[in-house]
């Protein structure tokens, strides 16, 4: 089974039905093995925050050495999102073979008349998947309610009730008592019951808590909790620090906790203390270990501060209650006239959450691609009653925000809110990438389509034209179907995935450069956000300047062809050159070798990543580094410092470094506001972990494809910090998390990292991939040295390396291999004209 096909099964199923009740979900888990048995799950319910609270805990987790599962709703781009193992989405593979398991049971029941709903189905795909990834833990937030919920199958070891407050009342009761029994049902026998409500739906979960045997624990925050002191944990707001991130304290008997959150407004607060308590409650004592995990919590599309020139904020308010807080944390920040985008479902009090938001100068309404989105125009006349604000009635979402950007003046705020899936076609604004593909014949254009979950039936059609330049992208399906029809007029080639509604679709478009010009040019006039896609599409192929990035005024080695990055680690323990260089002077005559030999950036590390290695203390690492660093500062290169510690960066930069490689990729919450305020390019690195775990073994759909997805929301991470894009420089992260195999896929289409519209970064050298060629690993230079060529030629704009002078060459060849006429290296004949007869070769001695 293909998975279009298993997202398609599921996306079918009875979407919005709500079926209260665990029996289904039961049933359909002793069909599976029930593989929810032996886990150990966190459940949290809650009227609000309970996704935000979900997602705090499973980083704390993760962030304690835990192997996590989190499921959480609904999604953005696709299903898979919404389960989780160490951040990474479920695999395709793993839906298909979960539905080729399921469907059969599922196909039986319906047609007995009890068909099972997406959520009970998807539930059960959590579970199973949490099982096969053995998983130390598994983060889950209650869909609706808590008694009844298809969550509610397992029996957790500590469970949260964030809040309480009318809402789904036709189910849950019609009052809050009712709704906080139902909810407060989560709690577990003899186990942790972590609440922030207050008055009677506190009163209401200490009553069911004690008839359950559970453990009340009590949260006092600035938006609710237990009253007249008395909590057991009380968190305090102590406001935006930045565009980014809020200051948190959190504390109890005998402890506190101040960190940052990234994450705005004061009920944000109220979370991280539900949060805390969790994660205390399963063992997480250590107070950098509960700051780093919560500071790391990132949680798209809540109050999402995307630009600041002028304020873009996306959030996925969704009722008036939500709208009322939306409209707090936003007075937070600094700004002029704000300019409101919004979209909502049909089922909501449209007149009071335009009533409770913030007094707009514009509104721009929008509907999302869902048949439960109300009509923009109804929404319309519902602003022009509420308020005084110009009001335009739009249709798709991203026409709408590019309507509101082109109003508003760099003081000034754009809001989109009213729905989580407008934020979710609004975020693709930014995070829409066009990846090149190189499909020499039909066989290869094929395996791209497959790929791309396009139907046999088309990629009959498509395959044989995707021979000329060709491009991969996810879109909405309302943008696919008309890319697939320019396309067709203008005589170029498109594949659409089989995915019906529910997810982005994925397009293959193929064409000569002019074909393409044309394409694009066509969906300049189109509505429903095009003219974007134009504009992303010109962009990757280079259609109106002859360049796939974006011009920049700094020069770095890498601004014109493939500049040499050359190691020196001053470590005693490092996996190729260990102890050869602790020494400092013998680091004095290595950086001295570097330079003479050619190499344009010299990399200092002062800590081993190699698997097994142990971590080394931020003193120690600035001990090692720093003399090393302020005595080559002044040679003729680049200085970069390679550590994962924001600490061991800043004393690096103060030493005289130039440039920051993080190969956690951002890890360090305060690595990217360091690179921001510094104004240094940063080396932003794919990896599972560092060190590398050898026992980790992860699951890739597509191993380049998956990195570049997952190293995209990393440089989105580093802009919205402050980084510019022409400081960012992407690592895919050769030996971290892939296999050897996988690691010579990354080397072979290289190019395809471009669609990130950074300088890209391979460093290979010496590692285990080279055991597939017949080398050891630690000790591989011909192998080395062969890959440095290739990663050149294939789109490198640094190789990092430990043999200088060797690799210089091989970066040479390949530039003189590519450009013959216009090549020109440092020491050359001067008569470039001269031609070689070969009178000097040994062959002709």
């Amino acid at each position: 089974m293909r998975y279009y096909e298993a997202a398609n099964f599921l996306l079918d199923l009875r979407r919005f039905q709500v079926k209260p009740g665990t029996e289904s979900v039961r049933d359909l888990l002793a069909h599976l093995g029930d593989p929810h048995e032996g886990i150990d799950f966190v459940q949290v319910a809650g009227s609000n925050g309970k996704g935000s609270v979900a997602r705090m805990v499973e980083s704390v987790l993760r962030e304690d050495g835990r192997r996590v599962g989190l499921y959480t709703s609904p999604h953005f781009e696709n299903v898979r999102e919404r389960v989780r193992v160490d951040g990474r989405s479920v695999p395709r593979a793993e839906v298909a073979a979960f539905v080729e398991a399921a469907k059969p049971w599922l196909v039986d029941r319906a047609a007995d008349g009890e068909p099972l709903t997406f959520f009970e189905v998807v539930t059960a795909m959590a579970l199973w998947r949490f099982d096969r990834a053995d998983v130390d833990v598994a983060v889950l937030e209650v869909g609706m309610g808590g008694e009844f919920d298809a969550t509610s199958v397992v029996d957790p070891v500590a469970a949260a009730v964030t809040n309480v407050s009318l809402e789904h009342t036709a189910v849950l009761g019609d009052t809050v008592e009712e709704i906080a029994r139902t909810k407060a049902k989560v709690a577990p026998a003899d186990g942790p019951l972590v609440t922030a409500t207050d008055g009677d739906a506190l009163a209401t979960v200490r009553e069911v808590a004690g008839d359950r045997g559970a453990d009340l624990i009590t949260v006092s925050g600035p938006t609710g909790g237990t009253e007249g002191g008395g909590a057991d944990l009380t968190a305090t707001y102590e406001g935006a620090v930045s565009p980014q991130e809020s200051r948190v304290g959190l504390g109890g008997d005998g402890w506190s906790v101040e960190t940052r959150i990234p994450l705005l407004g004061a009920y944000q607060a109220t979370n991280a203390g539900v949060a805390a308590a969790l994660a205390r409650a399963m063992g997480v004592e250590d107070g950098a270990t509960l700051a780093r995990g919560l500071r790391n919590a990132h949680w798209p599309g809540r109050f999402e501060v995307m630009e600041s020139d002028p304020l873009v904020v996306l959030d996925g308010a969704h009722n008036p209650a939500a709208c009322e807080t939306l409209g707090e944390t936003l007075a937070e920040l600094d700004y002029d006239d704000l300019h409101l985008v919004f979209g909502a479902m049909h089922d909501k009090d449209h007149g009071e959450m335009a009533d409770t938001l913030p007094a707009p100068a514009t509104v721009h309404t929008c509907a999302p691609s869902l048949d439960r989105a109300e009509d923009p125009e109804v929404l319309a006349r519902v602003f022009e009653r509420e308020t005084d604000a110009a009001v335009t009635a739009g249709e798709s979402v991203p026409d709408a925000l590019t309507a509101a950007r082109a109003a508003a003046e760099p003081d000034d705020c754009v809001l989109l809110t009213g729905s989580l899936f407008c934020v979710a076609e609004a975020r693709t604004t930014w995070t829409r990438r066009f990846v090149p593909k190189e499909l020499p014949g039909e066989a290869d254009a094929r395996e791209t389509l497959e790929a791309a979950n396009v139907p046999a039936a088309e990629i009959d059609d498509v395959a044989g034209e995707s021979v000329h330049e060709t491009v991969k992208t996810r879109v909405s399906e309302t943008q696919a179907t008309h890319l697939r029809r320019e396309a067709a007029r203008v005589g170029a080639a498109c594949g659409v995935s089989g995915v019906g509604g529910g997810e982005l679709a994925e397009v293959v478009c193929s064409g000569s450069r002019a074909e393409l010009a044309e394409l694009a040019g066509a969906l300049d006039d189109l509505e429903h956000g095009l003219s974007g896609v134009a504009a992303d599409l010109r962009a990757a192929l280079g259609l109106d300047d002859g360049t796939a990035r974006e011009g920049t005024d700094r020069e770095y080695p890498w601004t014109d062809g493939t500049a040499v990055m050359g190691v020196l680690n001053v470590t005693p323990d490092s996996f190729h050159d260990g102890g050869e260089f602790f020494d400092e002077a013998d680091a004095l005559a290595r950086a001295e070798a570097l330079v003479d030999a050619g190499v344009d950036v010299i990399d200092v590390g002062g800590e081993s990543t190699r698997p097994g290695a142990d971590p080394v203390p931020d003193d120690e690492e600035i001990a090692r580094i720093e003399p090393v660093i302020e005595a080559i500062a002044d040679v003729d290169a680049l200085v970069s410092v390679d550590t994962r510690k924001a600490a061991v960066a800043e004393a690096a930069l103060d030493a005289g470094a130039d440039v920051l490689n993080d190969v956690t990729g951002l890890e360090d919450p305060e690595m990217r506001f360091l690179a921001a305020e510094r104004d240094v390019p940063v080396i932003v690195m794919h990896s599972i972990e560092a060190p590398v775990d050898p026992d980790r073994d992860p699951e890739y759909d597509d191993v380049v494809e998956d990195v570049i997805a997952e190293l995209g929301e990393r440089v989105l991470l580093a802009e919205k910090a402050g980084i510019p894009r022409e400081n960012v420089i992407v690592d895919p992260g050769i030996g971290f998390g892939k296999s050897r195999r996988e690691n010579f896929e990354l080397l072979g289409r290289l190019d395809e990292f471009d669609a990130l519209g950074c300088p890209v970064l391979f460093g290979h050298s010496h590692k285990s991939m080279f055991e597939l060629t017949g080398e050891a690993a630690g000790d591989a230079p011909n192998g080395t040295i062969a890959a440095t060529a290739l990663a050149a030629a294939n789109g490198a704009d640094i190789v990092r390396v430990h043999d200088a002078a060797e690799n210089v060459a091989a970066v040479r060849v390949a530039a003189a291999a590519a450009d013959p006429a216009g090549f020109d290296a440092p020491g050359a004949p001067a008569d470039a004209e001269s031609r070689d007869d070969g009178s000097e070769d040994e062959g002709d001695a």
